[in-house]
């Protein structure tokens, strides 16, 4: 059983025992969350149940593992010709990562 749930604005395919990183969710490590946003939930991979926007009565229910941050993002800007070269090395987005403890209602 997999599910389609939007996560801080991110669709994500969700199945029991996955482990995720979505950008930041409120709570500390340990806490459990759950997401009633459910856009599309398949009981044997077959077939599908699409809600319009969600499925009624569904929900995900995951566990925060850790907060952290990604890798640096690194720009590189380039013109031929005219000796423009610049490198831009900075951003680095925060993330929760979560396991998803179940699907269902």
């Amino acid at each position: 059983m997999f599910a389609i749930v939007d996560i801080a604005g991110f669709q994500e395919k969700a199945e029991k025992g996955m482990k995720l990183r979505v950008p930041t969710l409120e709570g500390k490590e340990g806490d459990t969350v759950t997401f009633e946003k459910v856009l599309l939930v398949s009981e044997d991979g077959t077939s599908a149940t699409v809600g319009k926007p969600y499925v009624a009565g569904m929900t995900v229910t995951a566990k925060i593992l850790s907060h952290g941050r990604g890798e640096k993002i690194v720009v590189r800007k380039f013109k031929r010709r005219k000796r423009y070269n610049k490198i831009i090395r900075g951003h680095r987005q925060n993330f929760t990562e979560i396991e998803i403890m179940g699907v269902g209602k």
